[in-house]
């Protein structure tokens, strides 16, 4: 069996913490991890070598890795050059994760010639498409990406509004791309993600709720606050 097996129908749990977020630190999401796994996750998706270096000391999941970096005057931040995929397939993440919406890339280069370099330098790594609407999805299963996530709806300044989740995107990718879809983006509750698994999705990705405290305490002190 191999990675896209064993997360086949399971539930992947993203351990992320930014610098300005309370729990940012690698220790931290290691242990998550392992709570996570201890929950019946399996696999894990993080943010940057550190955290995904003591994750692989707690948890034997698959990793979905990604490098959040920020470059001048570009939106794309998830894994945005080759620098952030070599340091990756460094840390041997069972997959890799990359920005694959139409917005420009710090190089200048379109998301067809970016991934064309990196599928001839890393033929066998596994690589998954974050991407924000039906067409992005279509064009990263036709460049090749392995498997196609919902990430980024409604973050693209052309998909704000968007449902959250997205599951009309989640079906059209599920009946049309051919590769494994995996559902990832403002999925809040077990009823929703229920919803998701209906689409016939690979997979799903859940994070805020299960694993950033402080979001999750700044709705519920919302609606206490009025």
């Amino acid at each position: 069996m191999g990675v896209l097996d064993d997360i086949k129908g399971g539930l992947i749990v993203s351990c992320q913490a930014l610098p300005d977020e309370p729990l940012h630190s690698s220790f931290i999401m290691g242990r998550m991890a392992y709570a996570a796994m201890l929950g019946g996750a399996k696999g894990i998706r993080a943010n940057s070598c550190e955290d995904i270096c003591e994750i692989k000391k707690n948890v034997s999941l698959p990793i979905i890795g990604i490098i959040k970096a920020d470059y001048p005057n570009c939106p794309v931040y998830i894994t945005p050059t080759m620098q952030e995929v070599d340091a990756l397939v460094a840390c041997e993440c069972d997959i890799i994760a990359m920005d694959a919406t139409n917005c420009p890339r710090p190089t200048g280069e379109t998301l067809a010639e970016f991934f064309a370099q990196v599928r001839k330098k890393y033929p066998t790594q596994l690589f998954m498409a974050d991407c924000s609407n039906y067409e992005e999805g279509m064009a990263a299963a036709e460049m090749g990406f392995d498997m196609v996530g919902t990430t980024l709806s409604g973050y693209t300044e052309y998909t704000k509004g968007a449902p959250a989740p997205n599951l009309h995107l989640m079906s059209g990718l599920v009946y049309n791309c051919g590769k494994p879809v995996i559902a990832e983006g403002n999925i809040w509750t077990p009823e929703q993600l229920q919803l998701a698994k209906d689409c016939g999705i690979h997979a799903a990705v859940v994070g805020s709720v299960i694993t950033r405290p402080m979001l999750i305490t700044q709705r519920f002190a919302a609606v206490m606050e009025g």
